[in-house]
């Protein structure tokens, strides 16, 4: 009998979510997925060490500014892990533009086209690349002109339905609903340890979303994200893709058993549904009114941004070693 990554696979595109390249390499995925948090845990990581001073030595051709020479540095790092996971996978990598830039559009823009350069410098087709943009009003707008230039992107910290949709109005390539995130606050909010799989809040929003995707005939993929536990990902076997971290991928291969299809797109284009029409006013009061996308969303740029800075004081340190 195929184990349950097995059968996961038969049905959805399984991406790896980790910055180290050891599990990418064990569980083979077709896609990796990549942010500040992940890039910092593997940074301390001696083996990768050879990623972070190439950086350093590049960064620091390029410019004696401080501030700017951090920048470049910063950009080098994430572009090298990301070649390095494209050595292994046979498809995409996702490499996040900083959260400090979720509100603004220009610098999103400016940020995505230079990450997107280094890759093509490096010998890397943009086609594999996805540049992972905060699902702000301002990150979607970025995403609208990223995409009309052939550069990818990659929605993440989406948390509702108007958040999705929004996306998918612009030609987003892909989208990232975070489940476990999702999960937390509900189980915080109400006061619960746990919940069925099938009434699990994050799972809900997924399908939510998946479901009205494939009613109104978009092309935008919806990727699962931040899973908690493996019944969550069971829960939403049939979904475009779901990006796993290696704990959990681990628990999938290790346990045999069929999976049942859960999310259907031909079931989904008969569902009884009706269309939003999203415009930026519509956008910010429906995100305000869902208090778990209000307040995850800024959590998580908080967070992103907090583990960004600590990345950054971890190269500073390191140049200074080098110096």
């Amino acid at each position: 009998m195929p184990s349950k990554l097995d059968s996961l696979r038969q049905m959805t595109t399984v991406v790896c979510d980790t910055g180290d390249i050891k599990s990418i390499k064990k569980y083979e995925p077709t896609d990796a997925t990549t942010n500040p948090s992940l890039i910092f845990q593997a940074s301390s990581d001696e083996q990768y060490q050879y990623l972070i001073d190439d950086a350093i030595r590049w960064g620091s051709e390029k410019t004696s500014n401080e501030v700017q020479r951090l920048h470049y540095i910063m950009d080098k790092l994430f572009v090298n892990f990301g070649v390095e996971i494209l050595k292994i996978v046979p498809g995409r990598v996702s490499t996040e533009v900083d959260a400090r830039l979720s509100f603004d559009v220009n610098g999103s823009i400016q940020k995505g086209t230079h990450l997107i350069g280094l890759y093509e410098s490096a010998g890397i087709d943009r086609s594999r690349v996805l540049i992972k943009l905060a699902s702000t009003w301002e990150g979607i707008q970025a995403a609208k002109v990223l995409e009309k230039e052939g550069i990818h992107c990659n929605m993440t910290l989406m948390f509702s339905l108007p958040q999705a949709v929004a996306a998918a109005e612009v030609g987003a390539t892909l989208i990232s609903p975070f489940v476990g995130r999702i999960l937390d606050w509900y189980k915080a909010s109400e006061g619960v340890e746990s919940y069925p799989p099938e009434k699990d809040p994050g799972v809900l929003s997924v399908a939510e979303i998946y479901n009205y995707y494939k009613k109104f005939g978009y092309n935008t993929q919806v990727m699962g994200a931040s899973f908690r536990n493996v019944d969550e990902i069971i829960e939403l076997a049939g979904c475009d893709l779901l990006t796993i971290s290696p704990k959990l991928l681990e628990s999938l291969s290790s346990c045999e058993g069929n999976l049942e299809r859960k999310l259907n797109p031909e079931v989904a284009k008969n569902a009884n549904i009706e269309p939003l029409k999203i415009d930026e006013p519509t956008f910010r009061f429906m995100l305000a009114d869902k208090a778990v996308a209000i307040e995850k969303l800024s959590d998580g740029i908080r967070r992103f941004a907090a583990d960004t800075i600590k990345l950054e004081k971890h190269l500073l340190d390191r140049v200074a070693a080098l110096a």
